[in-house]
């Protein structure tokens, strides 16, 4: 049976982890990105589909080509942060399904249903992409996920003559504790939730 984890590693996973705006000048290695998939990949997904497909945007080439397709805002933190994700989703990724869920034919429940095979790559590769928060988070890393790019060019740019589609984005880094606003709120259980 698991333990639960003690106060400071909820904390760096949760409680005082945050959304970053900027980075200090310090870079992610191969090793960290290889180690945040590699904790990532365990993450649950429906019949362990795994319909994420990253693009780690490290050069100052990628993170140019990626920023001019957001916000200028969103361009100005892609461009200064030593890694920007592009988290896609395969639409075909039961053609896997044989090799990564050998259980049952769970090839036949996608092949032939596109509305579901899309419905389930973004579920699950949003999915991917909170345990990629999470494992970053785990390593001493931090995230700013964002969306506010145009999707059709960044697939265009980057995912072109592929099956994947762009989900969102999210820089990486050492965050700049200069950057973060104030917490916005983070209502009590009554609030949001109903036990029936």
């Amino acid at each position: 049976m698991s333990k639960p984890l003690d106060a400071a590693a909820l904390d760096q996973l949760f409680r005082t982890a945050r959304t970053y705006n900027g980075y200090l000048d310090k870079p992610v290695s191969p090793e960290q990105r290889d180690a945040i998939w590699e904790l990532m990949k365990f993450g649950p997904t429906s019949a362990n589909c795994l319909p994420a497909r990253l693009i780690w945007c490290a050069s100052a080439e990628a993170k140019e080509k990626l920023a001019a397709l957001a916000l200028p805002a969103n361009g100005d933190k892609i461009r200064k942060a030593p890694v920007t994700v592009i988290i896609g989703m395969d639409l075909e990724f039961y053609e896997h399904l044989p090799e990564l869920f050998p259980h049952a034919d769970a090839r036949s429940w996608f092949a032939n249903t596109p509305a579901l095979a899309e419905a389930t790559a973004f579920r699950n590769s949003s999915l991917q992409g909170a345990y990629f928060m999470l494992a970053a988070r785990a390593l001493g890393l931090d995230t700013g996920p964002m969306s506010g790019f145009n999707n059709e060019a960044v697939d265009q740019a980057f995912f072109a003559d592929t099956n994947v589609k762009s989900n969102f984005i999210s820089t990486l880094g050492y965050g700049d504790p200069s950057s973060i606003f104030d917490r916005s709120p983070r209502p009590a259980f009554e609030r949001f939730n109903t036990v029936v």
